[in-house]
């Protein structure tokens, strides 16, 4: 009732892939990246020297970075140990216990490790929404669409893509950002997801596409201090000090890195010393 031990298989490309029945575009502004239970138990089930995890495993930092380094929210899910059987109920029949509370192994993968800025979902079912605020968070970033990367591509990740479609929100699959039980499997959750819920991209069109949706206007700043600080925009007035508000200097290095990286030659001194939206607008516009 455990998870099997699974057999390397080569991660499937881009020419692989089924037609999408959409022609979606992701955009930078209204994107949110889940890595999907990215966690050392379920990828131990692996030789993790063997494909897919080494390309998983590249891919998924890929995406991490991109997503980073445009404002993009990252939210990982991680499932608990030791979960009692209220909390597992029908998972327990098809899976037994679940995982134990061993950090060693409840622990995201150390290569695509979340930082400070980043949420952590405690995973309880097969979709992220389920009996998680996901929902709310994206509409309080005012963001609809849904960039999934992980394991297990047929379960939680093809889950979590079919109830973010029927959420109203625009789900993508990495297919060369996930693993699966076996090549067919991962075949079965792109096709699915290709011709019923969500759209099947490659990462590196993924991240293409980011870094030319990227702009940097008013909209796009405050929705990045709003994720950076976990607030809705509305949350935030432009005269507001927004070390008052909880921003710290490891979260503006972090937005100055992000700016710099899009070409803007703002400073950590500059923006400490007038820290409102107001006069950060004015520098990061100049």
């Amino acid at each position: 009732m455990s998870i099997p031990k699974i057999a390397g298989y080569a991660m499937p490309q881009a020419t692989d892939f089924y037609v999408n029945k959409t022609k979606w575009q992701v955009d930078t502004q209204r994107s949110v990246l889940l890595v999907h239970d990215m966690q050392q138990y379920f990828l131990e089930f692996y030789d993790l020297t063997a494909q897919p995890i080494p390309e998983l495993i590249q891919n998924t930092q890929a995406l991490i970075a991109a997503a980073r380094a445009q404002g993009i929210p990252v939210v990982y899910t991680a499932q608990p140990g030791d979960q009692t059987p209220e909390h597992r109920q029908l998972l327990t029949d098809f899976w037994g216990t679940g995982l134990k509370a061993d950090p060693n192994i409840t622990k995201i993968h150390d290569a695509v490790m979340p930082v400070a800025d980043d949420i952590v979902l405690t995973k309880w079912r097969y979709s992220a929404f389920k009996f998680s605020d996901l929902e709310q968070r994206m509409q309080d970033w005012g963001r609809d669409q849904l960039v999934i990367c992980g394991v297990y591509a047929h379960i939680g990740c093809l889950m979590s893509a079919a109830e973010a479609f029927m959420l109203n929100i625009q789900p993508f699959l990495v297919g060369d950002a996930l693993a699966d039980f076996s090549l067919d499997e991962h075949h079965m959750a792109l096709k699915y997801a290709s011709t019923r819920c969500a759209q099947v991209e490659a990462t590196q069109r993924i991240t293409m596409a980011w870094q030319a949706t990227s702009r940097l206007d008013a909209k796009h700043i405050i929705q990045t201090v709003g994720a950076a600080l976990e607030l809705s925009v509305e949350d935030i007035q432009l005269d507001d000090d927004l070390f008052m508000l909880g921003l710290d200097s490891v979260r503006l290095m972090t937005l100055v890195g992000q700016w710099q990286n899009q070409g803007k030659t703002v400073s950590f001194e500059e923006l400490a010393e007038e820290p409102t939206l107001a006069a950060w607008l004015e520098k990061i516009a100049a």
